[in-house]
């Protein structure tokens, strides 16, 4: 019988050894990639596997160049003991305890969801409860929370179906064979205020939604001047408190966070279901220290070109790292889990 495998990374610590990578950026910056190796996980219920990796990359921070990884993941197979039930998860922290946030939340939520007795029968459900749980729990814990918090990307393998839930920015992408293109499918969207759908949650429960600029009396307050393109706005739109400069958070949903709450900052996932077929040919989980110069398309492109998920994460993480410094005088931590759907019929 196959192993139960879990695969944790969080801060600044290796694998192992064996998975850990020099990595430069502009010949200035060094680093060290984090990854783990090459893992598999069978789906009998379809006779189908999966083959993973993942990497883990500090992002380079020029004012605290030993500022800790913030990002977390966690994988684990074979949930509740069942062959078919396979979880993946990014967590990207912010704040000043942003790493304890993540780390907290990627611990707790896939323990939730594993002794959760509704799982198979409504995932949807489970999900809910599991996220605001943890939420609960990481307010009450030892973990300064006000002003830090996580997002929380993850991926349920069940059988031939995936749940996706979304708490962040973070993203889920799944690449679809179409004749002879590899094509990017969504798996989750940003909560942002770029989403006229959150836009008008978080201004219900009170909050501003204002750039910097024009919190700082540099734009006219009363237009939205940000567009509706996130990677082509410098200065993206944030939720404030009424009467004042606080919180200014970029994103609308997250895990911690917990002075944020009064003005539509929740941790409610937004949980979707996908239904594989044998066009599905692998799924990205990851922060949005990836995305934020590349796109779906760009990633799911950049992974079609390796066979070995080892190697596309290794490449998607240099290229994210590069363009951050072509861009910025620093870099975001930058997380990636990838997964290939092998073997999957129609049978």
């Amino acid at each position: 019988m196959p192993c139960v495998r879990e695969i944790c990374c969080s801060g600044f610590s290796p694998l192992s050894d064996e998975d850990t990578q020099d990595f430069r950026a502009n010949g200035n910056h060094r680093h060290l990639l984090t990854g783990s190796s090459l893992q598999s996980a069978s789906v009998p219920s379809h006779h189908f596997h999966l083959a993973y990796s993942v990497v883990t990359q500090r992002g380079y921070y020029p004012d605290s160049p030993d500022k800790e990884n913030q990002d977390s993941c966690c994988i684990r197979t074979q949930i509740q003991g069942n062959p078919n039930l396979h979880f993946f998860g990014v967590f990207d922290g912010h704040g000043h305890f942003g790493n304890q946030c993540s780390k907290f939340v990627g611990d707790r939520l896939v323990e939730i969801l594993s002794n959760d007795s509704t799982l198979l029968d409504d995932p949807i459900k489970a999900y809910n409860s599991a996220c605001l749980a943890t939420n609960s729990e990481l307010n009450k814990s030892q973990i300064e929370d006000s002003n830090s918090g996580t997002t929380a990307i993850t991926v349920l393998v069940s059988g031939d179906t995936l749940y996706v839930a979304n708490v962040g920015d973070s993203r889920a992408v799944l690449a679809v064979k179409s004749g002879n293109s590899v094509i990017a499918e969504d798996l989750s969207y940003d909560h942002t205020p770029f989403r006229n759908d959150e836009y008008e949650r978080v201004k219900l429960c009170g909050a501003r939604v204002l750039s910097l600029a024009q919190v700082y009396g540099f734009e006219n307050p009363d237009i939205r001047p940000w567009g509706d393109k996130e990677s082509e706005c410098d200065d993206p739109p944030r939720l404030w408190e009424q009467n004042d400069p606080y919180p200014g958070t970029a994103f609308t949903r997250s895990l911690g966070d917990s002075m944020a709450e009064a003005i539509g900052v929740i941790a409610v996932p937004e949980v979707s279901m996908v239904r594989l077929t044998p066009d599905d040919l692998f799924f990205v989980v990851a922060s949005d220290g990836v995305f934020q110069f590349l796109s779906s398309q760009d990633v799911v492109g950049m992974v079609a070109r390796y066979s070995d998920p080892r190697d596309a994460c290794a490449n998607i993480a240099g290229e994210s790292y590069r363009l951050w410094l072509e861009h910025e005088n620093r870099t975001d931590d930058i997380t990636i889990i990838i997964v290939h759907i092998k073997d999957l019929s129609n049978v």
